[in-house]
């Protein structure tokens, strides 16, 4: 299991070096729709966005202590097709747009302390 998550984790910081690339527009939504898109993340537009605004908040408020709780919430509540692999992907594509000051609780899953 800790294998796996470090893998995830490290595939996280891949993607939140991709969403920093992004160009800045003005729905922020549709941004997170494309990036995870070419992830071959799909799903309804409104409802992935509100599943990863819904992660943001619950790390601000302390509801998931780290990354990997939050994690075990979006696996729950995506769809069941997703690996684990893409919701740390959904994950890190949340945190990079809607909540980047919890870009530490990524890195601390992947071993990476920058």
């Amino acid at each position: 299991m800790k294998n796996r998550c470090g893998a995830a984790a490290s595939a996280v910081l891949t993607v939140m070096s991709i969403g920093w690339a992004t160009p800045a527009h003005a729905d922020v939504d549709t941004d997170f729709a494309n990036t995870l898109h070419g992830f071959g993340i799909y799903g309804q537009r409104d409802y992935n966005a509100w599943l990863a605004k819904i992660a943001c908040r619950r790390l601000s408020t302390g509801v998931d202590a780290d990354a990997s709780q939050s994690a075990v919430f979006l696996s729950r509540n995506l769809a069941r097709t997703m690996n684990t692999g893409q919701v740390w992907q959904f994950l890190g594509t949340a945190v990079s747009l809607y909540c980047p000051q919890h870009t530490a609780a990524l890195a601390e899953m992947s071993g990476d302390r920058r």
